[in-house]
């Protein structure tokens, strides 16, 4: 009880104010959760305000359309949340009557809810005692306790919820569980953990071992992936080309300009020889502008791109039935990965 007493009487003494703390409704708590998921609070929250004016109720955001929802959530990245959140929409509208699922065993079942998740909305919204494991929850406790199991290991995850199961308050789960993520959120944080006024600073296994800096630990990253990608903005007449990338792949459901990618980086001679053997431009094609190469740092990715400018009257002959064109004034009303949006602000 000492650890949950301190943490919750700390809470309510330096939670920050946040608007979807300020509700029990299910489906405001999904989407924050959705939302902050690999995202900071700064960022996440317009976001959060944006969704919950324009799809005020799940059934709202089940019945929008997939370029809509997608177009809502462009900048934000990570967008196979994006995906699920429509998807998993749809699900509570179609199977639940639009009520979310009561229970945390329910809440799994829809797409994109994982374990986290679905204990976060279970204890939030309807006081079910299920433990959330953050990464800050991860953080505190093995600092606290000494676990020396790296956090993204196999193991760690049924040894940390046996820990939580046991420190969760039963009777005041919701307000347990935010306590211990915001604890590591604002006080036990990543690097440079204020300690000196840390509650739990006389039993602290990490401070009093000198070990607060190693913990936790996780095991060694996935190689990273590093890609080049070359665009082609087809200028003629006022309007642009688009497609929609449809692969099982990054910016999935989104839409780019016609792209050619290399396994390799190339002359730029080269990328446009390229182009016109495969035929996605034609011979009759001119450069108007070649951009510098710009670097775009995805969570597992490297991509370096470039864009060309292209005026290529033949190109919608050749390939009118795999593109969209549209007028110059339409393109903010299509979904675009940030790396197009922000070449074309510039």
């Amino acid at each position: 009880m000492y650890i949950s007493n301190t943490l919750i009487s700390w809470y309510h003494q330096h939670k920050r104010d946040l608007p979807w703390r300020n509700t029990t409704d299910p489906y405001f708590i999904w989407l924050s959760e959705i939302i902050l998921q690999q995202t900071r609070v700064e960022q996440g929250r317009p976001y959060y305000e944006h969704f919950i004016l324009k799809y005020p109720d799940v059934s709202a955001l089940a019945m929008a359309s997939t370029d809509e929802v997608m177009r809502s959530w462009q900048g934000l990245g990570y967008y196979s949340r994006a995906r699920n959140l429509h998807f998993a929409a749809k699900q509570v509208h179609n199977n639940y009557n639009g009520f979310f699922p009561n229970s945390y065993a329910e809440l799994l079942k829809l797409k994109g809810v994982g374990e986290y998740t679905a204990a976060a909305i279970a204890s939030f919204a309807f006081k079910e005692a299920s433990p959330v494991l953050d990464g800050n929850v991860f953080r505190f406790l093995s600092r606290y306790f000494g676990i020396h199991t790296p956090i993204n290991s196999p193991k760690a995850k049924k040894e940390f919820i046996a820990i939580a199961s046991e420190l969760i308050d039963q009777k005041n789960p919701d307000v347990f569980n935010q306590a211990i993520m915001e604890f590591g959120a604002l006080q036990c944080k990543p690097q440079s953990p204020n300690c000196n006024k840390c509650p739990f600073q006389l039993s602290c296994w990490a401070l009093a071992n000198n070990k607060v800096s190693e913990l936790p630990i996780k095991d060694k990253k996935l190689k990273r992936r590093t890609r080049f990608f070359n665009y082609f903005i087809l200028k003629n007449e006022g309007a642009h080309v688009l497609r929609k990338r449809t692969e099982k792949d990054i910016w999935q459901e989104m839409y780019e300009f016609p792209l050619l990618e290399t396994e390799k980086e190339m002359p730029e001679m080269e990328v446009l020889e390229l182009a016109i053997e495969s035929k996605l431009l034609s011979e009759n094609m001119e450069v108007l502008k070649i951009s510098e190469k710009i670097k775009h740092v995805l969570s597992h990715q490297d991509i370096f791109a470039r864009f060309f400018e292209i005026s290529d009257p033949r190109f919608q002959y050749q390939n009118r039935d795999k593109y969209l064109y549209i007028k110059d004034d339409e393109i903010s009303f299509f979904a675009l990965p940030r790396l197009i949006e922000a070449y074309l602000q510039k």
